[in-house]
């Protein structure tokens, strides 16, 4: 059993993001103080932070500084130097350890891994040249979809292969290093769930969620999914129970998942609070933010309520300043402002939360915006 972290106790995050500062103010709530490093001054977190730490992520003295001026260490992307990580622990709590972003960052070892669970996943297989590539397809087939084995979000870093017209472009994507080649699925919808784990073992596990998409990056979330058979749900609950336990999860976890014709596929793991878990600030007992915190600081966490149906929609670049201005008519928006500094375009910079007991379809009307006058 993991000793408990009582508030005040300082909770330090490495990165400064959006995510990071609804961890920051989930924390503050509970009395937690909070730190972060961040190398943008000014950032998301440290605007709600307790101090910040402004270095680059890569700089291991800065690391150390935020591990020493905190009782424990949590993250909010993936890319956290895993042996920065290690030498923390020695100076305070890193109760997530160091396994879930190993496995979670390298395509090919998270398949591998939820393969050797009996978790269903698409057909995939490494590719590190030409002739793997070659081979792949020859087993795998067109279409597919080339990725690389780390890096690469929203839609970056792969490449569809639908016929050999499109082997020159993969070509180019394998000069940046390893991929992996995944079948391609003729999904009906795009489904997610975030989960988390108690030091005791106990697992909660969030409503399963539908994601829709537009140019790769995440559109609106609907929760519940809609019209889900209460027999999938069951399914995606057991496997997201089974991933969780067999990963001794600290902290909360995004599953996200492909609805087939022939079941659930398993598409990626996401070993942090996740864009599709939003809602659950408004319209569960305990949210995404709230459940990481417990859960990394060793407290008990509560079975989770879904209380009203919700609809999220993400705010990218002016999208924000558009629904700011709006605002004053949505009296039923939860309206989420991250405090980034430049707006460009295709970046989160807010998101809109709806909550009410209407269907589905009326709650995604309500989260539209309408054309920005010039």
């Amino acid at each position: 059993m993991t000793e408990e972290i009582l508030p005040p106790a300082t909770i330090g995050i490495v990165g400064g993001g959006q995510l990071g500062r609804m961890i920051a103010i989930a924390a503050k709530a509970m009395g937690y103080r909070v730190g972060t490093l961040e190398p943008t001054p000014d950032s998301p977190t440290g605007q709600v932070a307790d101090f910040q730490i402004t270095a680059p992520y890569e700089d291991r003295a800065a690391i150390m500084e935020l591990a020493r001026r905190s009782d424990v260490l949590t993250y909010e992307f993936e890319n956290v130097d895993l042996d920065a990580l290690e030498e923390a622990a020695t100076v305070c709590a890193v109760p997530q350890g160091t396994e879930l972003l190993a496995i979670s960052r390298d395509r090919i070892r998270e398949k591998s891994f939820l393969k050797s669970l009996g978790v269903p996943v698409t057909a995939f297989a490494g590719v590190s040249d030409g002739a793997e590539l070659a081979d792949a397809i020859g087993s795998i087939g067109y279409p597919s979809i080339l990725k690389t084995t780390t890096g690469g979000y929203d839609g970056h870093g792969q490449q569809d292969l639908n016929s050999p017209a499109d082997l020159a472009a993969a070509a180019q994507l394998l000069q940046h290093g390893p991929c992996i080649l995944e079948q391609r699925q003729a999904f009906t919808r795009e489904l997610s769930v975030m989960v988390t784990r108690a030091a005791d073992g106990t697992v909660r596990v969030f409503p399963t969620v539908e994601n829709r998409h537009q140019q790769h990056i995440l559109h609106t979330t609907i929760a519940p999914a809609p019209n889900l058979a209460p027999q999938l749900d069951a399914q995606i609950k057991s496997l997201a129970t089974k991933i969780a336990t067999a990963l001794e999860l600290r902290g909360v976890l995004g599953i996200e998942m492909f609805a087939t014709a022939d079941g659930i596929l398993v598409n990626e793991l996401a070993p942090r609070p996740h864009n599709s878990g939003h809602y659950s600030i408004e319209a569960c007992n305990v949210s995404q933010f709230a459940a990481h915190v417990l859960s990394i600081c060793g407290l008990p966490i509560p079975p989770i309520r879904l209380e009203e149906r919700a609809v999220m929609r993400n705010l990218l670049g002016a999208d924000l300043p558009n629904a700011l201005a709006q605002w004053h008519q949505h009296p039923e928006w939860h309206v989420h402002d991250y405090g980034k500094a430049a707006v460009r375009p295709g970046r989160k910079m807010g998101h809109i939360t709806v909550t009410s007991n209407d269907a589905n379809e009326d709650l995604l009307t309500a989260v539209e915006l309408t054309a920005k006058e010039n």
